[in-house]
């Protein structure tokens, strides 16, 4: 299956990183678990762990915006207030996040070193995959979030109906996990920005500025379908960058990811729960519980931030590209079923646009040497 490069969809203007993945930020790994059983059960879950070490030993600052905020997000007020992280990130549906918090508090409480820990602060994130799967079943256990923890590894990133994306949903088409990066060249500091979203998200789909949703004839705008809640739905975003950001521009670099959501289709609808969680890696603003205090962190100036702003926007949509066509139709619950996109009838519209397969030199991340001198190719699995 194609990724939006391989087809000539490339938003923006920046270079990726090797694998075109929230793992070009190094030491953030990604992993996922898979419930597809019987006819009914398609759901999963995704983990995100920004560093290998201990999260609640050694936090990481963080900032998180909201969209439209009818969701769940469980551990937002706290990052809120305090600018930090002290767990891996899971994304699963919105009847499993219970679930997901008392795996990520078990998991986080075995870790060496937390043996005196009374309080832990999960980050969950959710979309409803209610379609596909029977939701109400509620088939996900704590155990599974330490099996996505267990699997998550650097490299390329397994997108389309894969953990917390098997049952969703994007613009009328089957959707889920995808993932994208960005490098700022070096006279803008040479930062990697990383994105991985859940999509089950809707509106008028347009790619690359083309207005893919009304060529094909599928968005929410239609006559007939006017009065419906196509519109409707979430989308969860995780910004990952090495760039030493305090937690204030972290929630700045936050809001930005719904800039890429926008230039898809989306007007973060009514029903929908549109949320973005970003993090930096740099050790120069980690806080590390053995520190000294009081503590200098080191960070960026707000000046250095609009070519990341760029950046979490591009990533972004390129990440929802991804998710729509890594993603294959699938049944499920009550007969259900969602078509991936058509990508021959999208390499039409693409064509008719001007745009194609770009060149060898021109595509960047996963596959070869990419556009710019600022990273490698490489190949991955997934």
């Amino acid at each position: 299956m194609p990724r939006a490069r391989d087809i000539g969809l490339i938003p923006g203007i920046l270079a990726p990183g090797p694998e075109n993945a929230i793992t070009d930020v190094a030491g953030v790994t990604v992993g996922h678990v898979t419930l597809i059983e019987g006819e009914t059960i398609r759901t999963g879950m995704t983990a995100i762990r920004p560093h290998p070490g201990n999260v609640f030993q050694s936090r990481v600052p963080a900032g998180f915006a909201a969209g439209n905020g009818y969701g769940k997000f469980a551990g937002a007020t706290q990052i809120e207030e305090l600018g930090e992280i002290e767990t891996p990130i899971v994304l699963t549906n919105t009847l499993s996040v219970g679930e997901a918090v008392a795996g990520l508090v078990e998991w986080t409480l075995a870790q060496p070193g937390n043996r005196r820990v009374r309080s832990v602060n999960a980050v969950v994130g959710e979309t409803n995959d209610g379609v596909l799967n029977d939701i109400r079943a509620r088939r996900l256990r704590p155990a599974h979030v330490a099996a996505a923890l267990a699997d998550a590894r650097a490299g390329a990133v397994a997108e389309g109906a894969i953990g917390a994306g098997t049952g969703t949903q994007t613009f009328g088409w089957k959707g889920g996990i995808g993932t994208a990066s960005r490098r700022l060249p070096r006279q803008l500091g040479g930062w990697m920005l990383g994105a991985l979203v859940q999509t089950n998200y809707g509106g008028v789909l347009s790619m690359a500025g083309i207005p893919v949703g009304r060529l094909l004839g599928r968005h929410a705008l239609r006559e007939e379908i006017a009065a419906d809640t196509a519109a409707d739905g979430s989308v969860v975003i995780v910004l990952a960058t090495d760039a030493p950001l305090s937690d204030r521009n972290l929630t700045r670099l936050a809001r930005r990811a719904f800039v890429g959501i926008a230039r898809t289709g989306s007007v973060l609808a009514n029903g929908s729960g549109d949320y973005a969680l970003a993090f930096s890696t740099a050790e120069t603003v980690r806080r590390a519980a053995d520190a000294p205090s009081p503590r200098l962190l080191a960070d960026l100036a707000n000046e250095a931030m609009t070519p990341l702003f760029h950046a979490a926007a591009e990533a972004t949509e390129e990440a929802v590209y991804n998710a729509m066509l890594q993603a294959t139709t699938m049944a499920g619950d009550r007969g259900h079923v969602l078509e991936a996109i058509d990508h021959a009838a999208l390499a039409a519209i693409l064509a008719r646009y001007g745009a194609g397969p770009p060149s060898r030199n021109d595509q960047g991340g996963r596959n070869d040497q990419g556009g710019g001198s600022d990273q490698a190719g490489g190949t991955g699995r997934g």
